[in-house]
């Protein structure tokens, strides 16, 4: 698994760096910008009721840092992680329940306890560590979700150094969160995007389905919309995108991606290069984009027949070129692809 990066805009709108909202008049649209889990957030939606909700959504997803976030040494997490008496919150529950669905669903290749593999290899909080088969061994004894389970709103492990990690599906679960709470204020038209994850139902300010640019997976591309692969009309769906070029380092000559296989215990090694999946909700798309980009294409193509109301857009090296594949569900959701746009 890995940690989630930036990769889809919202096509037609500029992602604004300022924390506030606007309001568009005549149709009623508010759009508020903030941060969060050390990203971004955007959210558009439209209140007949002209009501701003940014202090309470504020609030809801600094509860949701103080239940998930490992960079908040005080939230649930991280209690858990530190082996400390902690009741769990339903926060925690359900992304905890829904990751071991889905780490069982995918035979490992989703798996929140990996954080042992990802901290070796140094792609999460600390330097990485010289590594070897022996190495990635003993930590393969304090991965797979098998070895924690939750009693009554408490964690047990099989040992204690077993540690999780929600980073690669917290984002997209947080959309959902947000979503909720606008379906609670009767919001019918909305798209809620917390750092490339999205979340959106109903249409819009266009009056159309909301349209969703993919970035082309170019090494070192960081700047969101400067190269989109594809734009994608999406609605009342969740929608994740997870790639494998942004974030690397060379070793031996060797390029090391970011993406760790929790059941081999190595980085992957494949031509996948870019994942994005739409589905019900952007927790499940969120995780199920993370498993195919550790399994790769053949593999990611075969599972997804067996998972249902998942609709995946693939982007993958041949042999220098890019190319892409798709289910086809896909195809009702594409707009335009990269050789048909206008410069």
């Amino acid at each position: 698994m890995h940690i989630k990066i930036l990769l889809v805009i919202i096509v037609g709108t500029l992602l604004s760096g300022c924390t506030g909202s606007t309001v568009n008049d005549s149709k009623n649209y508010f759009i508020i910008n903030g941060f969060a889990q050390g990203t971004y957030y955007r959210i558009t939606y439209h209140d007949r009721k002209r009501r701003n909700f940014q202090p309470e959504i504020e609030k809801l997803l600094q509860e949701f840092e103080r239940s998930l976030s490992v960079y908040d040494s005080t939230s649930i997490i991280s209690r858990v992680n530190r082996n400390e008496d902690v009741e769990v919150d339903d926060y925690f529950i359900e992304l905890f329940n829904r990751a071991a669905e889905i780490s069982r669903e995918t035979n490992g290749a989703f798996d929140i306890s990996g954080e042992p593999l990802y901290l070796a290899w140094g792609f999460s909080r600390k330097n990485k560590i010289p590594m070897d088969a022996h190495k990635v061994d003993s930590l393969k004894h304090y991965v797979g979700m098998d070895k924690i389970k939750l009693e009554d709103r408490q964690v047990v492990k099989t040992n204690p150094n077993v540690v999780l990690n929600g980073n690669a599906i917290a984002k997209g679960y947080s959309t959902d969160v947000v979503a909720r709470f606008l379906e609670s204020k009767g919001c019918k038209d909305y798209l809620v995007d917390i750092g490339g994850e999205m979340h959106m139902k109903g249409k819009s300010t266009k009056g159309r389905d909301w349209r969703i640019g993919i970035d082309s997976p170019i090494d070192g591309n960081f700047e969101p919309g400067a190269e989109v692969q594809v734009i994608l009309e999406v609605s009342n769906k969740g929608l994740a995108t997870s790639g494998n070029y942004r974030r690397f380092y060379i070793e031996n000559g060797k390029k090391i991606g970011h993406t760790i296989n929790p059941v081999t215990g190595y980085p992957t090694n494949h031509n996948l290069l870019s994942c994005t999946v739409i589905a019900d909700d952007c927790l499940t798309a969120d995780a199920f984009a993370t498993a195919f980009l550790v399994v790769g294409l053949d593999s990611a193509k075969r599972w997804i027949e067996k998972f249902s109301g998942l609709e995946v857009y693939f982007i993958y090296d041949d042999n220098g070129e890019f190319k892409t594949d798709y289910t086809k569900g896909m195809e009702r959701h594409i707009v335009r692809t990269k050789k048909e746009q206008t410069p």
